[in-house]
C-alpha cells in the first residue's frame, strides 16, 4: 500500500474514476448562490449546476475550501499512517493554495507538502495521476512532489469560452480583458500562463475556432513523445467527444481522458466552454 495519499481540490475535476482508483482526496470549493453555499461537486454536481444557471436571476459566486476542509482531510491522512502530497489550483486563480497552507501549519511535525500548480482543472489532474502512479511504486513523498512538479512543467491548459462575460463578471479574466467589447461573433482561445488566464487569439466562429485550437495543441505537442491529454466541457459533452475523437486521431496519445468541469470552474467560464490539458513527456 502506498505510503504517500494525494490530495486535489475539486477545481482539478478528475474523472469519479481515477479518484477512486488513487484513493485522491478532495477538498471541495464553495458555490455561493444566493443565500445558500453548497459544495462543488457534493452538494451541486455539473448536470443541476447549468440547468440550474440557465433560468437562474441571481448569478453564483464561488469561495475556495477552507483551512478547515484541508485540516479535516488532513488529520484523516495522518492518523491512517500517509503522507500526504497537496496539488492545488493556481494561487493568481483562488485562494486554495493559502488555505491549504494554513491548515498544514496545524500539524508542524507532519511530512505534507504542497504544491501550487500555478494552473488549474486537468493540467493538475495529470500531475496528480502521475504522483498517485509513482506512490504506488513506493515512491517517497519527496519524489512524488518531484513527480508532480515536473509534470506541471511540462503541461499546457487552454480553453475556448462562448463569451468572456463569466470571466470578466468573476474577476478571472486577466489578460484576457483585451477581448473584452470585441465583435461577439468572435470566440476567444486562451491559455493558462503563469498562472494566469492569457489571450491567445481570437477566430471568427466556433467551428474555426475549434480547428485553430486543435492546431495550436498540436503545434505545442511536435516533436513530443508520450502526449498525454485531457479534454474538458462546461455542459457540452457532444462537444467533447467530438473534441477528443480529433485530437486521438491528430496526436496518438499514449492516454485520454475527458470531464466535465465542475460548477466551481463552471461558474467563472460559462457553459459551452471546450479545454484541452495536454501533458508531454514522461515525468
Amino acid at each position: 500500500m502506498s505510503k504517500v495519499a494525494l490530495v486535489a481540490d475539486s477545481t482539478t475535476y478528475l474523472p469519479e474514476e481515477y479518484i477512486a482508483k488513487y484513493s485522491v482526496s478532495v477538498a471541495p470549493c464553495m458555490v455561493i448562490w444566493g443565500e445558500e453555499e453548497l459544495r462543488d461537486g457534493i452538494d451541486i454536481k455539473p448536470d443541476a449546476f447549468y440547468e440550474r444557471l440557465s433560468t437562474a436571476d441571481v448569478m453564483p459566486t464561488t469561495t475556495q475550501p477552507t483551512p478547515a476542509d484541508f485540516e479535516s482531510i488532513y488529520r484523516e491522512l495522518l492518523d491512517a499512517g500517509k503522507d500526504i502530497l497537496v496539488v492545488t489550483i493556481s494561487h493568481k486563480l483562488s485562494g486554495t493554495y493559502s488555505s491549504a497552507e494554513q491548515a498544514k501549519a496545524v500539524f508542524p511535525d507532519a511530512k505534507i507538502a504542497i504544491i501550487d500548480s500555478l494552473t488549474a482543472s486537468l493540467a493538475t489532474g495529470w500531475a496528480i495521476i502521475m504522483a498517485a502512479r509513482a506512490a504506488e511504486h513506493g515512491a517517497s513523498l519527496e519524489e512524488c512532489a518531484a513527480v508532480a512538479q515536473k509534470c506541471l512543467e511540462q503541461s499546457n491548459l487552454f480553453f475556448l469560452v462562448d463569451t468572456l462575460e463569466f470571466l470578466h463578471r468573476g474577476g478571472r479574466i486577466g489578460g484576457a480583458s483585451r477581448f473584452l467589447g470585441t465583435a461577439l461573433n468572435f470566440k476567444p482561445i486562451l491559455e493558462v500562463i503563469d498562472g494566469r488566464i492569457e489571450p491567445l487569439e481570437r477566430v471568427r466562429t466556433k467551428n474555426k475556432a475549434l480547428d485553430r485550437l486543435m492546431d495550436i495543441v498540436a503545434e505545442r505537442a511536435n516533436g513530443h513523445e508520450a502526449v498525454r491529454i485531457g479534454v474538458l466541457h462546461a455542459n457540452n459533452p457532444e462537444g467533447a467527444k467530438d473534441l477528443i475523437a480529433n485530437l486521438e486521431t491528430r496526436l496518438s496519445p499514449i492516454e485520454a481522458i475527458s470531464s466535465g468541469v465542475s460548477p466551481a470552474i463552471g461558474t467563472h467560464v460559462g457553459p459551452g466552454t471546450l479545454g484541452i490539458a495536454i501533458m508531454m513527456g514522461e515525468p
